[in-house]
């Protein structure tokens, strides 16, 4: 039945291989069931119907992904999209938690219209290279920001708006140790090391009596205070326009860079680059995010940790099965996600941030046309502390710039339009 499912023989791998593959992809990514509902919990959430949503959420992702597109993708609720999602639309802009989730239904159906239609090559070829690069760096700025934050090395001050926290208490010291963990886990490519490095921090702090043991095992949560509360009807508002085009352009471009880098990786791809099931591979993504809105969660998005699977012989839909039920599995281990303080997975969230901000590589800062645009992305997401401001002023600037230094060429008609409804929006606010 696994041959006639997954093609095994024709991949060239076996079950096991599979399965190996599988275990690696969740290991290296099961950090987010600690991390997601905390983020989801800030926002008024239930903390416990947030985890189960989340476990579910990646299942039915990678299910579909395992079992319909057959590659070997692991999905689940994405980072960035989660903290814009808690930080940026609910306590930035005042907006409840339903009527961000929502926005995520919305944007999901969008992207899911992209898939079908196929018009998703024509949306992502008319958005210039330089505002995906300026996206990815602003989001990871954000991050870095709310991981300080929440770690408590940076304090509110109302003489200087941020200031130094109290870094020789218990949390800033748990965090900035999280953080380095990490770092000389992943320099010896051990694939587990944020999740190892939150398990240390929350071992720390229980050692220390600053959290309370909750036991291991227990029969999941309810997911009853999240699951169909979206409140769709006020995710139409013209004030949610850029917070729906925010949620669908960063799942757009997370999802097709994760795509081109797995199938490369995997050797899936072929000869002149196209990679097969690609529209079933789309959809898998755009249909998780519509289900996890509903479940009660952030977007969910293909995960780069699915390199991890495919470097162990990964190649296809068994190992995104295994992966999901992995997922499944979790949900009877809410007590740990219970115990672990917002400073354990601090050093997670600032780890994924400064690979997120290594797209500042390749930016051609000679070209003040480029530099410009990736700079106010850059500053202003954190600053706004809104990934839809970033984007928003990041596309003015964009069309702004290249219009006074005589390079209209460069700014498409698409470009146009979506400056003109960022601008309409700014204007009617």
């Amino acid at each position: 039945m696994l041959e006639r499912l997954f093609s095994l023989s024709r991949q060239g791998t076996t079950i096991k291989t599979e399965v190996i593959a599988g275990l690696t992809t969740f290991v290296t990514m099961v950090y987010i069931v600690f991390v997601n509902p905390a983020m989801l919990s800030e926002a008024g959430m239930d903390l416990g119907a947030a985890f189960v949503a989340t476990c579910i959420a990646a299942a039915i992702g990678c299910f579909i992904m395992g079992f319909w597109a057959n590659y070997p993708l692991a999905l689940a609720p994405g980072m960035g999209l989660n903290a814009f999602f808690t930080y940026g639309v609910v306590l930035g802009m005042g907006h409840s938690w339903q009527s961000a989730l929502g926005a995520v239904f919305l944007s999901g159906c969008l992207f899911l219209l992209l898939s079908l239609f196929k018009v998703r090559e024509w949306v992502i070829q008319a958005i210039p290279v330089v505002l995906k690069q300026a996206i990815a760096t602003g989001i990871g700025a954000f991050l870095a920001l709310i991981a300080l934050k929440n770690a408590g090395i940076i304090v509110a001050s109302p003489a200087t708006l941020v200031q130094l926290g109290d870094i020789t208490s218990a949390g800033p010291l748990l965090a900035i140790f999280s953080f380095f963990i990490i770092a000389a886990l992943m320099f010896r490519d051990v694939k587990s090391a944020v999740l190892l490095s939150i398990f240390i921090v929350t071992v720390c702090a229980w050692g220390l009596d600053l959290v309370e043991y909750h036991g291991i095992v227990s029969a999941p949560p309810s997911i009853m205070p999240t699951v169909m509360q979206l409140d769709i009807a006020a995710a139409l508002e013209l004030s949610m326009l850029s917070v729906v085009f925010a949620f669908l352009f960063v799942d757009l471009f997370d999802t097709s860079g994760t795509l081109v880098a797995v199938t490369q990786k995997a050797g899936l791809a072929d000869e002149k680059g196209k990679m097969p099931r690609l529209g079933r591979a789309l959809s898998a993504d755009s249909t998780a995010t519509i289900a996890g809105s509903m479940l009660g969660t952030s977007t969910t998005t293909s995960y780069i940790e699915s390199v991890s699977g495919v470097s162990v012989g990964g190649k296809t839909g068994l190992t995104a099965v295994v992966v999901g039920i992995c997922f499944l599995l979790m949900m009877f281990f809410a007590p740990l996600a219970q115990m672990v303080p917002a400073y354990a997975t601090a050093g997670a969230i600032l780890y994924v941030a400064v690979l997120m901000l290594q797209n500042l590589k390749f930016v051609n800062w000679d070209d003040m046309s480029d530099a410009i645009p990736v700079s106010v992305v850059l500053l202003m997401t954190p600053l706004t502390f809104s990934i839809a401001h970033g984007i928003a002023l990041g596309f003015i600037a964009y069309t702004a710039v290249k219009v006074l230094c005589n390079k209209r060429e460069e700014v498409s008609l698409s470009v146009w339009v979506l400056t003109i409804l960022f601008v309409v929006k700014f204007a009617l606010s």
